[in-house]
């Protein structure tokens, strides 16, 4: 690695600055939360202003707000942003960890379309490819982004109460669209959805959710295990790890704070 330049590095210092609190500060405030000479931090706003990366909040003297390059700065990222390869990345790191199957997938109407796989090295593991589609309500990833939807979104895809029964892969699967609800419910209080051989009668999973730069659930991640190797203790294990997972891939797309 090269040498780090003094002074981008406290421009970059400054710029990171104002991502906390409401977005503004004075030289003042920011030379005291950095520590700089009062000189260098007078010299840094000014340059960060004439090139647009800083401007003056109106009817605030002496206080800036990010400007519009930041802007700019940040959509070019986002146009660049690939959920399917940023969420391979992320899977193969988790998989790492834990030596199981990893997916990241979308939701599509009642459905769900896994879009990343990592597998595990054990010699009994789930059998799944990128690609594949799947009941939602089968699934853990399904149900945690069935548990994300509001309200009226959630009413538009599920079945409602005089409705044919839904569809079951095994016979742990559920198939009453008012016990689904329920389910949906403790998995929006929880935060993680597990899934315990409803879509496949050897495999248990869990899932958490993943989100964009506005806080809009966009995806899971979930970890998939055999049956051979699920406890009380493996679960709670997985969980805590999915969840960082997904935290870790909803920073990658911009996503900022607690999920």
């Amino acid at each position: 690695m090269g040498r780090l330049v003094p002074a981008v590095t406290r421009a970059l210092d400054i710029l990171e600055l104002f991502l906390d609190g409401d977005g503004t500060l004075s030289a003042p405030e920011i030379t005291r939360r950095l520590g700089l000479p009062r000189t260098t931090v007078h010299e840094l706003v000014t340059t960060l202003a004439a090139r647009s990366y800083l401007v003056p909040v109106p009817g605030q003297p002496g206080r800036y707000r990010l400007g519009v390059r930041t802007y700019q700065l940040g959509s070019r990222y986002a146009e660049q942003l690939d959920l399917a390869a940023e969420g391979q990345q992320v899977a193969r790191s988790v998989a790492e960890t834990c030596d199981e199957t990893v997916h990241v997938a979308i939701l599509e109407g009642a459905d769900v379309i896994y879009i990343a796989k990592v597998d595990s090295t054990h010699a009994v593991r789930m059998v799944s490819a990128a690609g594949r589609r799947l009941p939602a309500h089968c699934t853990s990833v399904g149900k945690m982004l069935l548990a994300s939807l509001p309200p009226e979104e959630l009413d538009a895809r599920l079945p409602g109460p005089g409705d044919e029964p839904l569809r079951a892969m095994t016979e742990n699967s559920i198939t009453s669209p008012a016990e689904l609800r329920e389910a949906l419910a403790k998995i929006r209080e929880r935060g993680i959805a597990v899934e315990e051989r409803e879509s496949n009668p050897d495999v248990s999973c869990v899932a958490a959710p993943v989100r964009d730069s506005t806080g809009r659930v966009v995806a899971a991640l979930s970890i998939s295990v055999p049956t051979i190797r699920w406890s009380g203790e493996r679960r709670a294990e997985l969980e805590t790890l999915a969840a960082k997972g997904a935290a870790e891939l909803s920073a990658r797309l911009g996503h900022r704070g607690a999920a």
